[in-house]
């Protein structure tokens, strides 16, 4: 049984009884050992319980595939049901899971920790085509996943988020679920000290801002749209914060390279929309997800060769030539934006 979209919320709070195993997968680690924990605990809440809790790895069921159906029709020693977590699982487990569906009893819960298993993946399509098991996929979140997630997480602790701490907390946070998480939960135990009921975006920067990372961030933004004063300003900030060339350097040539497999796949397809979903977890909306369409327009695939070549001489001038790294840097965002800048122009 496949879990859909819809379904997700309400399984993790009650799976079906009839389901004997679920198989957790997908690209995103973090979810996927959030929702695992979240299965588990529905039957045991102390998983570090001997007696309900057992795990075992893949490697283990490959070189004995019926332990896992005996696991599942065990019984504990102090009563109650089990919970049986495989991890890290994946193509290896199938003989086993398929010897689970076979077992004649049983009434532990199997959560099997996969990775990013594809549509061809045959622990995959067990899972979602044998009525006892389920698969239930944990992928990268979006924009909108995100934002939900901070509310979510805020409401509990009997807070409120400020739009604007709430855009700027969305933009910073990555698609993992567990590092997401991990985040927004240091800000709001920050935030319950100071008596206040809303999360500013003072806090969320007090909190969550790397001065040097958004800083960068600030450089490639201000390169690819040709701002010079704006650039000028922040190269400054960056500078001027201990920022590292090499890592700035760095942040070009990711953004020339996420542009240039969105640029490449649109050339293709003819569609920049479903181009732009190559892009690893670029939001879904907002300014983030407009400014990244804004570059792709003024930097077709010729002018980003281009850049990516004078970003890797840049990255083997500071490393090997002796010249202040720093300077290198500057001229290599001041040459980029210039170039954006142009490109600009010839628009109007």
């Amino acid at each position: 049984m496949k879990i859909e979209p819809r379904q997700v919320e309400a399984f993790l709070r009650k799976p079906d009884a009839t389901i004997r195993g679920i198989v957790v997968y997908g690209n995103d680690d973090g979810l996927i050992a959030e929702r695992a924990v979240a299965l588990a605990r529905t039957v045991c809440e102390d998983l570090k319980d001997p007696f309900r809790v057992v795990d075992v790895g893949g490697d283990v069921l490959k070189a004995d595939p019926a332990r896992l159906a005996d696991e599942f029709g065990a019984m504990s020693l102090m009563g109650g049901r089990r919970v049986v977590r495989v991890r890290p699982a994946g193509e290896e487990v199938v003989a086993a899971v398929e010897n689970l569906v076979a077992a004649p009893a049983g009434d532990a819960l199997v959560v099997i920790e996969a990775g990013n298993l594809t549509p061809r993946s045959g622990l995959r399509s067990l899972a979602e085509n044998e009525a006892c098991l389920a698969a239930l996929p944990c992928y990268m979140d979006n924009e909108a996943a995100l934002q939900a997630l901070v509310e979510s997480a805020a409401r509990t602790r009997g807070l409120a988020v400020d739009p604007d701490a709430l855009d700027w907390i969305v933009e910073r946070l990555g698609g993992d679920r567990g590092q997401s998480r991990s985040e927004i939960e240091k800000l709001l135990l920050y935030k319950e000290g100071d008596g206040t009921k809303v999360v500013s975006l003072d806090d969320a920067v007090a909190v969550l801002g790397d001065t040097a990372a958004i800083g960068i961030d600030e450089v490639v933004a201000a390169t690819f749209d040709g701002e010079l004063a704006i650039l000028d300003r922040a190269l400054d900030r960056v500078f001027a914060e201990g920022g590292n060339a090499v890592q700035l350097v760095r942040a070009l040539q990711r953004h020339v390279d996420q542009l240039h497999v969105v640029a490449a796949h649109a050339a293709a397809s003819g569609n920049l929309e479903a181009a732009m979903f190559r892009a690893r977890a670029l939001p879904r909306g907002g300014p983030v997800r407009a400014r990244f369409g804004r570059h792709l327009q003024r930097w077709p695939l010729p002018r980003l060769g281009a850049a990516l070549s004078a970003i890797l001489d840049a990255e083997i001038d500071c490393k090997r030539t002796g010249l202040p790294d720093q300077a290198i840097a500057r001229r290599l965002c001041l040459r980029l934006a210039s170039a954006a800048q142009g490109a600009r122009q010839r628009r109007r």
